[in-house]
């Protein structure tokens, strides 16, 4: 299929400074992670792809059109910002009808809509409450909620966990991937935090320096290494000096122990030690990569 997005060999120079260079990526169906540190040159792909502004060189393509030469390219898009653009006298179901109605839906098609869209990100009871005595969460989900009103093909989310303490991250990366599979809407999500990506990305696009640095499945970053986690509740140092006893060396990573290069024999050794040790185990998994070491490099 084509592509949602599509980044050829796009530039963008503000003066002397260089926010994007010569980028070439694509963004497909599903949850893509675009990926990088402050100045990385994400906010400037997503103001290229919502044709608020343009690019020195190359193009920036919405699904086949250049977005700052077809207003239409635009209206298959929804955008949820980073920054705080609410109006705080507003209630959220007066909100998301205005903003329905702006992206082109008839008075009583939007209303219909905002009641299902707010019953969705979880304000259905706080719907007529003025938006400025709603809390961190409560705001990104109405942001949320605006992005995804008029029915995008895809949603550009940009750090949409800041703020959040973590049980309202979690809950807001839920929700997205929810909103993903339940609307069948594409998402790419903007964010230097790594986590957010492996926990809810199919696809990741890293930008450093204005640069695409790494792109590609998330799993072909994640993948399984021949490291096994081990997780026990109790007799911890006790497990351990029996593995070793056997000939299986694990070092110590914070709550876990760490069986290095570990073989198919190895896993009976374990097995057998945690039996003996009475040792309650909690997990027993191989180690997988993450998206850190594609900044640490190989030899760390």
């Amino acid at each position: 299929m084509p592509p949602l997005l599509e980044a050829r060999d796009l530039s963008k120079h503000y003066g002397q400074t260089i926010a994007l260079e010569s980028v070439s990526f694509e963004v497909h169906e599903g949850v893509t992670g675009l990926l990088g540190p402050n100045g990385a040159g994400k906010s400037t792909a997503i103001k290229l792809f919502l044709g608020l502004i343009r690019p020195t060189s190359g193009s920036a393509e919405v699904m086949g059109e250049r977005p700052y030469e077809s207003v239409e390219s635009r209206a298959r898009l929804g955008y949820m910002p980073e920054t705080e653009t609410l109006s705080s006298n507003m209630n959220a179901s007066e909100f998301l009808m205005h903003m329905a109605q702006v992206s082109g839906l008839p008075p009583s098609h939007a209303r219909t809509r905002a009641a299902d869209i707010l019953r969705h990100v979880g304000l259905d009871e706080e719907r007529y409450r003025p938006i400025g005595q709603y809390s961190t969460g409560m705001k990104q989900r109405v942001k949320l909620a605006q992005a995804l009103v008029h029915d995008p093909v895809l949603v550009l989310l940009d750090e949409p966990t800041a703020g959040l303490d973590p049980g309202g991250r979690e809950e807001m990366l839920d929700l997205i991937r929810r909103t993903a599979h339940t609307f069948g809407i594409s998402m790419l999500l903007s964010t230097h935090l790594m986590g957010d990506i492996e926990r809810i990305a199919d696809r990741v696009i890293l930008l450093e320096g204005g640069h695409v640095a790494e792109q590609g499945e998330l799993s072909q970053f994640t993948k399984e290494t021949t490291d096994l986690l081990i997780e026990v509740d109790d007799h911890r140092e006790e497990v351990a000096a029996a593995l070793a006893k056997r000939g299986v060396t694990v070092v110590a990573d914070g709550s876990l122990l760490v069986a290095q290069d570990a073989s198919d024999a190895d896993y009976d050794v374990i097995r057998d030690v945690i039996a003996e040790s009475g040792a309650r185990l909690r997990r027993l998994s191989p180690r997988r990569h993450r998206l850190s070491e594609i900044f640490l490099g190989p030899e760390s």
